[in-house]
């Protein structure tokens, strides 16, 4: 019996061994999951995105936070450019603040399905960011802005002074988280704020729309003017959220862009 059992054991180690290529695990096709690229704006950056994110992981999203360089609006929309040729499917672009100036920007593509706006510009060809923050009253941002930053190339790069952070960017997070945030805010040139957009790609791509009505950079109603401009498929209007709404909402935010995909899929 002994014998048998070592003959039997002796057989199945060598077949294992000897077992071809095609009897292992076989690899993994094409990613054909949407990729959805996070764009954040002016004062944020990619950590403004954490509680969002997770929330697409678990829908089977793959999920990139684009490192918006925050210089001009055109030269941004090229680093977005690049990560939609990466994407290996199809592809749902989502902007905050400036950066749905940028998404707006981004050169034509059959893989993009899908623009989302969060508490976002959506800007025409010809306009700016600067001029659309005063087109409607409300925004108390400029009163809150530390003086520029100039840089050796002769440009200057704006900041949020940090003891009004809180008020007017994050009022409805803990003050301690928006502290952290504050401190480790991104710049952005001056000269981003006042570059005129080019042709959008809202007037070619379905658009959905979110924003908070406690929103201080922002007026809430200039979002929602450029939203209904946009063709907007869907617009959430979150009661007194602020401006980092996929911050201090985050499941509310996924919801819209998992909503987005489905919908944009079916076109």
């Amino acid at each position: 019996m002994k014998s048998f059992i070592a003959l039997a054991l002796t057989a199945a180690v060598t077949a294992a061994i000897v077992a071809p290529a095609s009897a292992a695990t076989p690899a993994a096709g094409p990613d054909t999951r949407t990729t959805v690229i996070l764009v954040p704006g002016a004062f944020a950056d990619a950590a403004s995105w954490n509680g969002v994110i997770p929330r697409l992981d678990a829908k089977g999203y793959r999920v990139v936070a684009a490192a918006n360089p925050l210089q001009g609006v055109a030269g941004d929309a090229r680093v977005v450019d690049g990560l939609v040729a990466q994407a290996p499917g199809p592809v749902v672009l989502v902007g905050h603040s400036y950066g749905g100036a940028v998404i707006s920007s981004v050169q034509p593509s059959p893989k993009i399905r899908a623009l989302v706006y969060v508490a976002a510009f959506a800007p025409d060809a010809g306009e700016t960011v600067l001029g659309l923050t005063g087109q409607f009253p409300g925004s108390t941002l400029p009163g809150a802005l530390d003086a520029p930053v100039a840089r050796a190339d002769g440009g200057e790069d704006l900041y949020i002074r940090q003891e009004a952070f809180h008020q007017q960017f994050a009022a409805d997070l803990p003050q301690a988280q928006a502290r952290l945030m504050a401190v480790g805010q991104r710049p952005i040139a001056k000269a981003a704020l006042e570059e005129a957009s080019a042709e959008p790609r809202w007037k070619t791509i379905p658009t959905w729309a979110i924003y908070g009505d406690g929103d201080r950079n922002i007026p809430a109603q200039a979002m929602g003017y450029m939203a209904e401009r946009a063709g907007s498929r869907g617009t959430v209007v979150i009661p007194g959220a602020s401006h980092v709404v996929m911050t201090s909402h985050p499941q509310e935010v996924a919801d819209l862009v998992d909503r987005a995909a489905r919908e944009s899929a079916r076109r």
